[in-house]
């Protein structure tokens, strides 16, 4: 991590970056548009016409969908070449999950196949696993499924209480166990399935194979959403595993599923993208057909304020996502040398980037959520007609805050997981709050004359960095151990992280852009960020002095909100016209072309 265009996880927060090292939209290279093109050709083709029967819980279709991706090689895109895959990097992989993400309920099964069904034995398998699985999984010759929910086991996925003992050869494990909300489950060939060898602490991995004598699929879920994608309880009676299938050492199971989550909540993050830009669309189009009042309804305002601000989190969240998916390849760049294998190497990648993807797992999910919520509105009481596609969107959406870890663990993560790599020397987190609290009664917003206009931008993000910070180290000075545990205030100061981060990838990628491409090509995108930095205050404003009021009395709640109001100071801006502008646009162009 010598290289001063890399940054670790969390340490934004403290480190300013430079537009030229970060990664945008914009610097997809040919190759990359190409599988984005494929598998976008492939979900018109080979999904869309099937959406109906799909929802009607067709197993058999869903799974020879499946296998059609992989005979195309779309299941191989993570995989390296030498295990029959394509051996993409980060950001090709995630720019073909946020195609598939497009697709509804076949992303669901897509993506749970391709990622927590594959990886894990792609990851931490060892030589002969991944020949003997990941080849076939690549391909689509099997389907996989990842089986850690049980029904006492949650959140608290090491609760678990699905057993693995050694059988008296040593031959096997005799497995025992419930688990539930298993995607795939009812096609699926393998399973990567959590259990707990004797009387261990901690989980294991293994594989399992369905076809085995003593596995138990149970009916799909009845769900209100995704009903396309197959779930189910999976029930395991004395399956006999072999010892050799037991996914990297005994114990490290626990491990396992918490990395296989951080690379689960960042795919997400590029699925709820294309599921967005999806939306988008068919509500603008709509809004161009409908008529009332003898004008289109795409004319009016309060109309046009839904389409431009859809517009404005959708961008906002792209730019953060294939920020941080570039910050994984340089991290694995950095680390293979060092960590021999292809799998670890790039899990750890992957999973050191833990701050950023619980940031963008939660605001994506919710940034989707406003989407779809929005464009039911636009269609009215179309929208609430089973036979539109607002009806899919919306109820497709809504599990994208629950799986992968849920909104609230991953907020609680945000803070949690910051502060614990900064106590570890990752980045100087707490010595920056220090000085930021020694002056803070003379603490001013930092404005200059003469400043240009990404200057101005950068220093109100900067100044939000500040007030996360004061923060963060009043609030575990006033409190002790005991802040973990008052997640109302962690949430506070994770939702202006989220914030700060989402609106610096923002202000990066139009700084880069235009200077790239000139003053036309961000046109619309500088609207953008001018109502999401502007909004942005509003909120860090709100959050930041609900944190104080939460935990800071007398003199020193009075100094720490006086703070938050001067670090949130930003100039007026006129989001009316701003946005008018975005959803013209739009309207014009009658699809997301941002």
């Amino acid at each position: 991590m010598e290289n001063s265009n890399m940054i670790k996880s969390g340490e934004f927060l403290v480190k300013e970056m430079k537009a030229q090292d970060v990664f945008i939209p914009e610097d997809f290279q040919e190759e990359q548009l190409m599988i984005a093109d494929t598998v976008r050709a492939f979900i018109e083709t080979e999904v869309y016409p099937h959406l109906d029967a799909l929802d009607k819980g067709d197993r058999a279709l869903m799974k020879s969908i499946l296998k059609k991706s992989g005979e195309l090689g779309l299941m191989g895109i993570s995989i390296p070449e030498e295990l029959g895959g394509f051996g993409q990097n980060f950001v090709t992989q995630m720019l073909a999950a946020e195609k598939v993400g497009a697709a509804y309920s076949f992303s669901v099964a897509f993506m749970a196949h391709c990622g927590i069904g594959t990886l894990p034995i792609m990851y931490y398998g060892n030589d002969e696993q991944r020949q003997k699985y990941v080849t076939k999984l690549a391909s689509g010759e099997f389907i996989g499924a990842y089986c850690l929910t049980e029904p006492g086991a949650g959140s608290d996925a090491n609760s678990g209480k699905t057993n693995a003992t050694l059988s008296p050869d040593g031959k096997h494990y005799i497995l025992n166990g419930q688990k539930m909300w298993i995607t795939n489950a009812g096609f699926a060939d393998t399973h990567v399935v959590f259990a707990k060898i004797d009387n261990d602490r901690v989980l294991s991995a293994f594989i399992v194979e369905s076809a085995w004598p003593g596995v138990v699929i149970g009916p799909d879920e009845h769900k209100m959403g995704i009903k396309g994608s197959s779930t189910a309880q999976i029930y395991y009676n004395n399956v006999m595993v072999p010892v050799e299938n037991l996914i990297g050492a005994r114990g490290e199971g626990f491990r396992i599923a918490l990395s296989i989550l951080h690379m689960g909540r960042m795919k997400l993050g590029a699925n709820v993208l294309g599921a967005a830009k999806e939306t988008i669309n068919n509500s603008v189009k709509y809004a161009n057909e409908r008529k009332q009042f003898g004008q289109l309804i795409s004319t009016f305002g309060a109309i046009k304020y839904k389409l431009a601000e859809m517009v404005i989190r959708t961008y906002a969240h792209e730019s953060a996502i294939y920020r941080v998916s570039d910050d994984i390849d340089k991290y694995f760049a950095s680390v293979k040398d060092t960590i021999t294998d292809y799998g670890r190497a790039f899990i750890e990648a992957i999973s050191h980037y833990a701050v950023e993807d619980a940031i963008l797992k939660v605001y994506g999910s919710e940034m989707l959520d406003y989407v779809v919520d929005e464009a039911v509105q636009v269609h009215g009481g179309m929208g609430y007609s089973a036979e539109m596609i607002a009806d899919r969107a919306y109820r497709d959406s809504r599990i994208n805050r629950i799986f992968e870890g849920t909104n609230e663990i991953n907020r609680l993560l945000v803070v949690d997981t910051a502060m614990k790599r900064a106590m570890k020397g990752d980045f100087p987190l707490f010595e920056e709050a220090e000085k930021l609290c020694a002056g803070l009664n003379t603490l001013t917003d930092g404005k200059t004359d003469g400043e240009s206009y990404y200057a101005e931008k950068m220093r109100y993000i900067s100044n939000f960095k500040k007030a996360a910070l004061i923060l963060m180290y009043k609030a575990n000075k006033a409190m002790g151990k005991q802040f973990f545990n008052e997640q109302e205030i962690m949430n506070n100061i994770t939702n202006m992280i989220m914030e700060i981060y989402v609106a610096e990838s923002l202000a990066l990628r139009v700084q880069k852009l235009e200077s790239k491409s000139g003053a036309d090509a961000v046109k619309f995108s500088k609207d953008i960020l001018d109502i999401f930095v502007y909004d942005a205050a509003t909120k860090v404003n709100k959050m930041g002095k609900d944190a104080v009021n939460s935990f800071a009395e007398g003199d020193e709640a009075e100094s720490l909100r006086k703070a938050v109001c001067t670090l949130t100071h930003v100039a007026g801006v006129n989001v009316k016209a701003a946005r008018r502008r975005l959803a013209d646009k739009l309207i014009e162009e009658n699809t997301y072309k941002f």
